[in-house]
C-alpha cells in the first residue's frame, strides 16, 4: 500500500511537470483495496483493470521501473511507451491490461474465466471497475452470462461514490451495486473499502469459492462515506438555482489529476466588461501577428 501511494504522489508531481503524458487517473485512497486482492492472487490469475490501473499492477507485481516508464512514453515501458496509464499491461504477472472504454475490461475477465473452466484450471479471473461501469449495458450482460455458466469470475467494484466528475446519485437510484446484481443470485458482499482486513477476509472467502469450482462473486468495496456524501449531493443539487448572468462554472477540481482531495464546483466572476476587453485584446494582438509576419513571394 505504501509503494502505490508514493508511486501515486511521484506521478501526480511528474503530471504537473509535464513530464508524464496523457490523461492520467491515479488511485490515492483506493490502495485498501488493490493491495488485499492482488496479494492473494498467483501469476496465472488474470487481473483486468479500468481507469485507474497503477496500483491494480503495482500490487499485482509489475515492476515500479517499467510501470513509471511506460506513464513517460519511453521505450523501456510496459508496452514500449505506446499504452499509456490506462493500457498498461503485464502478462508475465497476470495482468491483462487496462481499458480506457468504462466497463469494457468486464467481458475481457468473462472471456479468461471461461478459457480457464474450458482448460481444466483452476485459475480465477479478477476484475476491478468502478461504480460508473455498472450502468453499462455489457456489465449486466456480462455478470448474467457468468451466473448462467458458473464462471471463477470475481468482479471487484471500488464504489467511491463518483463516474470520473459525476456524483453517484445523477445516474442511479441505488447506492449500492451489490443490490444492482441482486436479481442474477450471486453470492455478493459490500465492505468499506478503507478496512484492509476486510477486504482480504471478504476476497479470501470468494477466492477460495472460486478455485474450487464455484463463482461468480462480487465484491463491492465502498467508501463509509459514500451514502452520506450521495444524500448530500442529491440535496444541494435540488436547491442549486440557475447560473447566473455573467457567471461561469470551473470544471471539476479531479483528484486523478492532482492527488488532492475533491473540492467541487467552484464559480468564479467574470465581469462583461472584462471578459469583452479580454477578447478585443486578443483579437489585436492576433491582427497585429498576421501583420508583421512575412508575406510570401
Amino acid at each position: 500500500m505504501w509503494r502505490i501511494r508514493h508511486f501515486e504522489e511521484r506521478v501526480g508531481v511528474l503530471k504537473r511537470a509535464d513530464q508524464v503524458h496523457g490523461l492520467i487517473h491515479l488511485s490515492v485512497g483506493q490502495e485498501g483495496v488493490a493491495a488485499p486482492v492482488c496479494t492473494q492472487l498467483r501469476d496465472d490469475d488474470p487481473v483486468y483493470s479500468g481507469h485507474r490501473a497503477h496500483g491494480h499492477a503495482l500490487a499485482k507485481g509489475a515492476p515500479v521501473e517499467r510501470v513509471l516508464a511506460e506513464l513517460m512514453g519511453r521505450s523501456d515501458g510496459l508496452c514500449r511507451g505506446l499504452g499509456g496509464s490506462m493500457h498498461l499491461v503485464d502478462v508475465e504477472h497476470g495482468f491483462m491490461g487496462a481499458t480506457g472504454v468504462v466497463g469494457g475490461n468486464i467481458p475481457m475477465a468473462l472471456g479468461s474465466a471461461l478459457a480457464g473452466r474450458l482448460a481444466g484450471g483452476d485459475q480465477v479471473a479478477v476484475v476491478f471497475f468502478g461504480d460508473g461501469a455498472v450502468q453499462a449495458g455489457h456489465f449486466n450482460e456480462s455478470v448474467n452470462l457468468a451466473t448462467l455458466w458458473g464462471l471463477p469470475l470475481i468482479l471487484v467494484c471500488e464504489n467511491n461514490g463518483f463516474a470520473e466528475f459525476t456524483p453517484r446519485s445523477a445516474h442511479t437510484n441505488v447506492e449500492r451495486v451489490s443490490d444492482v446484481v441482486a436479481p442474477y443470485e450471486l453470492e455478493r458482499e459490500t465492505v468499506d473499502g478503507n478496512d484492509v482486513l476486510a477486504v482480504w477476509e471478504a476476497f479470501g472467502r470468494f477466492l477460495s469459492a472460486a478455485r474450487s469450482g464455484s463463482g461468480p462473486f462480487l465484491l463491492e468495496a465502498s467508501r463509509t462515506a459514500c451514502a452520506a456524501t450521495t444524500r448530500e449531493t442529491r440535496a444541494s443539487t435540488a436547491r442549486r438555482s440557475p447560473r447566473p448572468t455573467g457567471r461561469r462554472r470551473t470544471r471539476f477540481c479531479d483528484s486523478s489529476a492532482t492527488g488532492l482531495p475533491r473540492a467541487g464546483f467552484r464559480r468564479t466572476t467574470l465581469p462583461r466588461s472584462s471578459a469583452s476587453r479580454w477578447r478585443s485584446s486578443k483579437r489585436r494582438r492576433s491582427s497585429l501577428g498576421r501583420a508583421r509576419s512575412p508575406t510570401k513571394p
